[in-house]
């Protein structure tokens, strides 16, 4: 299989090349354009794209419907995000950047911890 930074060389945003390779290894069928605004921290140094791209994962497989549902998504989500967090200090693309932490990394890393904790 083909990693999700490999994706993101060929030209797809962080986000993109995460949700297409979740998609190509779980056969799940998220679209893709969900990533599309998420490149360059939402095009602003914001919110890494990567770990947005997993949050909206791990929305679309354990989310709810209904608000009388127990929202499963957001213990996953905080998972995802404690453990960026703890690897990185921050999610903040700006940030991540600052500190030297290259897109591949931080693509392959977020695409490892979803993996894990879903």
């Amino acid at each position: 299989m083909i990693k999700a930074s490999e994706y993101h060389k060929q030209g797809f945003t962080c986000g993109e090349a995460i949700i297409k390779t979740y998609n190509e290894e779980h056969n799940t069928n998220i679209p893709i354009g969900l990533g599309s605004s998420m490149g360059a921290g939402y095009t602003v140094g914001s919110l890494c794209g990567a770990v947005g791209a997993a949050a909206v994962i791990i929305g679309s497989l354990k989310g709810r419907e209904s608000s009388e549902e127990t929202n499963e998504a957001r213990k996953y989500a905080k998972e995802l995000m404690i453990n960026i967090k703890e690897k990185y200090g921050t999610e903040v693309c700006r940030d991540l950047k600052k500190n030297g932490v290259s897109c591949a990394e931080i693509i392959d890393y977020t695409y490892d911890i979803l993996n894990k904790i879903l």
